[in-house]
């Protein structure tokens, strides 16, 4: 269920209290005039306590709603001018309100009770609306960020799904081979082609899995790569069995195996080897340069890898290269759980 938008809201104790402070200071004149008796200060305060509450809900009241497309306003507009009407208004009816209810015969000019209603009413109106602009700039940078979250969510879960199916059809067609020559293998390469699909269908929901489960689904991905390119291809694991706890994405070391693969000559007279330690903090895939003739590197593979780093801990991946060697440190992630 997605979560309600907070709602603008002014404290009562804000409204009550500077309206008291208001008609407080609205009462001063009068203590130091000789001819101001209390019950003059209680009216004076009284008119200004009430115009001032009448002042603060009204424009609370008149306040638009919320929106992710709200358009730039000007602070003065006409519904500040309809506040001063109705507070002029409503100025005049507790004057004439008060003086029949304690049948004052004299009373402040009314033109000095309507001066000091439009003060109080442009000063309200005016702290109001830039707590409300405030709020609205809140607002949207909430909905900002929550559109950015769904995306990248969006996103991750298409990055998790993007194994290869380019694996999968080499996979058969070394399949077919094996069993054209009859090779007595063929049972043990469909049962770990089995299993490798298996890990997928039970890994690509997880945003991570501990590396002991990451190096189980490689040691059945390694022995499909072994059908195809035997001793033209090897894995040397040296990864500390103390980093086994630790997690990383599903399938991280897979893509970027397959990365290793799709760039670089993998032959018998040329073996490819990749190997698999730990440094620091940091897990390292490993390999000899010996690029394949017409190689085009697009970076996407990398770059996937990193963004689902990004997402999940906000770390990116190492790339270390020179003339010969070609290394990725991905960070290994030791406090996780999965959504």
């Amino acid at each position: 269920m997605e979560k309600q938008k907070k709602r603008f809201e002014v404290s009562g104790k804000v409204i009550w209290g500077s309206s008291i402070s208001l008609a407080i200071l609205a009462s001063i004149p009068k203590l130091f005039d000789s001819f101001s008796t209390p019950g003059d200060i209680v009216i004076n305060s009284s008119i200004t306590l009430l115009f001032s509450i009448f002042i603060w809900y009204y424009n609370i009241y008149s306040l638009p709603k919320f929106s992710s497309q709200r358009t730039p306003k000007t602070l003065f507009n006409g519904k500040l001018l309809l506040s001063v009407l109705l507070g002029i208004l409503m100025m005049v009816i507790l004057v004439i309100a008060h003086q029949e209810l304690f049948e004052v015969s004299k009373m402040d000019a009314p033109i000095m009770f309507e001066l000091r209603g439009v003060l109080i009413n442009l000063i309200v109106y005016m702290f109001l609306h830039l707590l409300f602009q405030n709020y609205q700039t809140q607002q949207l940078g909430v909905e900002l960020e929550r559109t950015k979250s769904v995306n990248l969510g969006a996103q991750y879960e298409l990055l998790k799904q993007q194994v290869n199916p380019h694996f999968l059809f080499n996979s058969l067609n070394t399949l077919k081979s094996m069993v054209d020559i009859n090779d007595p293998m063929s049972s043990d390469f469909i049962l770990k082609l089995s299993d490798f699909y298996r890990f997928t269908l039970e890994s690509r929901k997880m945003d991570l899995i501990p590396l002991r489960e990451e190096l189980q689904i490689l040691d059945s991905y390694v022995y499909l790569l072994k059908a195809r390119f035997e001793d033209g291809f090897v894995l040397v694991n040296e990864v500390d069995p103390k980093q086994y706890d630790s997690a990383v994405p599903p399938f991280t070391l897979q893509l970027l195996i397959e990365n290793c693969i799709k760039h670089n000559i993998v032959s018998l007279d040329k073996p490819l080897v990749i190997k698999l330690y730990s440094e620091g903090d940091f897990l390292v895939v490993e390999n000899q340069i010996q690029l394949k003739r017409g190689a085009l590197s697009t970076g996407v593979g990398l770059d996937n890898i990193n963004q689902r780093f990004q997402h999940l801990i906000h770390k990116e991946i190492e790339i270390d290269k020179n003339e010969t060697i070609f290394k990725v440190k991905i960070p290994m992630i030791y406090d996780y759980h999965n959504n």
